[in-house]
């Protein structure tokens, strides 16, 4: 009976899949799978390596909302079960120095709150009754407080003072005074007035106190910071902020900064031209790693490992060899040297380097996400050396894996023989993925026909491929620009392949995880030859000699929906086109954009008055009169990113012209179109009907 109670309990909180027959064979991913996946993130090994704590995020079909409770596993496997239950976003969660409590943050009573939990009876503490949510909570070493950042608000004196209002009368709204560069946000939304300021409040709950003063932020939606870490003695907080008079318009210029817990005073660690950010204090709290670089305005720019004394003094580079981003540092253990992440062909590994700069791979296939850049790439270390940290492929969406300090077999990621080998100790998508049969992930490396670059891809087949048959094919485009794919799982392209179309991703110059070189073939030259990367992918597919050279498909989001429209205004080759959030006109999107002042230095040589005819040259409406082909338009009405004002100019564009198109506005998406399970599946629907609308006859020979 309790077993049964047990388990009605953990199903209605969705951590089950919806349950098919026994019966029933293995069939290809459907879109209603938007909501049985679920993804194992943030895990959080315990001070003496034996347990995992993690969150586990699900999807409530019902109420059409994603959530989130903390999980526990030994590290050998044994002992999963839920710490926290029902449909509520709990997360971040985080070891008592010593092992016994956890603290985390949960919505569990409306507003997100820090709550501290004892492990040994279940007991559990509401610590804050905050106005605004908190956000990168941390114990500090002797256990007597907790640490966070949460917004301040700021009442602006009004410009205007109405006359009073007659009793019993309602009037609308009053209008809004903006003053900041930055007052809306891709997934925030409009900002309230004030700074996110850095906290501490005791353990035992009480009334928080505000460590760090000033105008500027220390964290939030709109700016660079960090998770504030605590000195070993528990007197000080590190933590990377722009506390310069221009963070508005010099927004990566971070700093280290150390905080007194007592006194609040602060003092810079750094003084470069460029970010500094992510510190790490060693185990004897003697040094401080971060990552940055010198900034040249550069589109992209290798983040390199610095390690300084703990007074700021003698920084030095540490990853001078490594031409490749490194984020994410952390100490081992002993102090001898600093793990951290690093992205290598479309593959995040998880390194080692020692303080005299050698290195060592320890692991590969970080991450746990639903598309191919990954994503969801974190990791933990205990007293004793041992590694918890997330990990995917291709057929494996997102699971957390563990290993000792020193691995054997880790240049191969997740393998290897022995006790001592990294293993995998979740399975959280199981239940499902035994039902269902995932189309297959092929490697593939071909030469640009614009300097014969070799250029990484991957193709996905439909579930029972037979290469005697031609299929169409769907060429589909990152974003970023400065981003990656990888052998990573990909909830949208799985389906696409379940509908029978072959999926080829690449990624063109401009990519990550190739270093700076070749990174920077587009800087201020995007879009530009990345056409020939793209286009010499698809007849690297055409040569396989299962492509039907007549039922060929574009599409991408946000960086790709440029490349998708270039594109298809430069060729006719495709038969129709799906563009997902794009940029189009480069001016506007400097003046639109949450991003757009900070692009304008980076991207561009600089402002779009000052540069006219360069930002023509690169906008998508240069060559929309070129454009023939039929095209979808799909974007987010509340993406501020690329807002939907550029895609409607686009749409517009393309009636004039007489092209075959239509706008899709999805309500209430910011940028990526998945805060909603359903708006999620709306999105993919979208995309695979308007090319299932424009196949071949289904009287012709292609395959379905």
């Amino acid at each position: 009976m309790r077993t049964a109670v047990l388990i009605l309990a953990l199903g209605s909180c969705g951590w089950f899949p919806a349950l098919s027959r026994a019966e029933s064979p293995a069939k290809p991913l459907g879109v209603i799978d938007v909501f049985n996946l679920q993804l194992a993130t943030d895990p959080q090994i315990s001070p003496d390596g034996k347990r995992v704590v993690y969150v586990r995020q699900f999807s409530d079909i019902m109420k059409d909302q994603r959530h989130s409770n903390l999980w526990i596993i030994n590290t050998d496997g044994s002992d999963h079960r839920p710490i926290t239950t029902g449909n509520f976003n709990d997360g971040s969660p985080r070891w008592s120095p010593d092992g016994k409590e956890l603290l985390y943050i949960s919505n569990r009573d409306g507003s997100p709150q820090i709550y501290r939990r004892w492990l040994d009876n279940g007991q559990t503490a509401k610590v804050t009754n905050l106005i605004s949510a908190p956000s990168g909570i941390g114990w500090s070493p002797d256990g007597k407080w907790i640490s966070f950042t949460a917004h301040v608000p700021i009442t602006a004196k009004p410009l205007i003072e109405l006359p009073a209002a007659p009793d019993g009368a309602k009037w609308a709204d009053p209008a809004k005074v903006i003053d900041k560069l930055v007052y809306r946000f891709n997934g925030a939304g409009y900002l309230k007035p004030g700074f996110e300021h850095l906290f501490v409040v005791p353990a035992d709950g009480g009334t928080p106190r505000q460590i760090s003063q000033g105008n500027f932020p220390h964290g939030g939606a709109a700016t660079s910071a960090s998770e504030a870490v605590w000195t070993p003695d528990s007197k000080y907080l590190i933590m990377s902020a722009n506390r310069h008079p221009d963070f508005e318009t010099d927004r990566m210029n971070t700093e280290i900064y150390e905080f007194s817990v007592a006194e609040g005073n602060v003092k810079a660690l750094t003084q470069r031209k460029g970010p500094d950010d992510n510190p790490a204090l060693s185990p004897d709290g003697k040094q401080i790693v971060y990552m940055g670089f010198d900034d040249k305005y550069q589109g992209y720019q290798v983040r390199k490992l610095y390690v300084m004394n703990r007074d700021g003094s003698s920084a030095r580079l540490l990853s001078g060899g490594l031409d490749r981003d490194a984020f994410s540092p952390r100490w081992a253990a002993d102090g001898s040297g600093i793990y951290f992440l690093s992205a290598d062909q479309g593959n995040t590994g998880l390194q080692f380097i020692d303080l005299h700069g050698k290195m060592r791979k320890v692991a590969s296939n970080l991450g746990s996400g639903t598309s191919a850049y990954g994503g969801g790439m974190s990791f933990t270390i205990a007293k004793n050396g041992n590694l918890a940290f997330t990990y995917c492929r291709p057929d494996l969406p997102g699971d957390i894996a563990v290993a000792p300090p020193s691995p054997p077999g880790g240049e191969g990621g997740v393998r290897g023989n022995g006790e001592n080998a990294p293993k995998v100790i979740t399975k959280v998508n199981e239940g499902l993925l035994s039902a269902r049969t995932l189309g297959q992930v092929e490697e593939i490396w071909y030469e640009s026909s614009k300097d014969q670059r070799r250029i990484q891809g991957w193709i996905l087949k439909p579930p029972g491929f037979d290469p005697s048959k031609k299929y169409p094919l769907i060429l589909e485009i990152h974003g970023g620009p400065f981003a990656n794919y990888g052998d990573r799982f990909d909830l949208e392209k799985q389906l696409m392949a379940a509908k029978g179309y072959v999926v080829l991703y690449t990624n063109p110059r401009g990519s990550t995880s190739y270093g700076e070189e070749f990174g920077n073939l587009i800087h201020h030259a995007y879009p530009g030859d990345d056409f020939f990367d793209l286009n010499s992918g698809v007849d690297a597919m055409l040569a396989k000699g299962y492509i039907d050279p007549d039922e060929l498909y574009v599409t991408g989001g946000s960086g790709g929906g440029v490349l998708t429209c270039w594109m298809i205004g430069r060729t006719t080759r495709f038969r129709a086109a799906v563009t997902v959030y794009p940029v189009i006109n480069w001016y506007s999107f400097v003046l639109t954009s949450d991003i757009g002042a900070w692009a304008s230095k980076y991207w561009f040589p600089g402002l779009p008055w000052d540069h006219v005819e360069h930002y023509e040259k690169r906008s998508l409406l240069s060559v929309v009169k070129n454009v023939k082909t039929p095209t979808m338009v799909l974007t987010g009405e509340a993406d501020w990113r690329t807002p939907m004002s550029d895609s409607e100019q686009y749409y517009q564009a393309l009636k004039i012209l007489g092209v075959e198109s239509v706008l899709v506005r999805v309500p209430d998406e910011p940028h990526g179109i998945a805060v909603r399970p359903s708006h999620h599946m709306s999105k993919i629907l979208h995309v695979i009907t308007w090319f299932e609308t424009h196949r071949k006859k289904v009287d012709q020979k292609v395959a379905r």
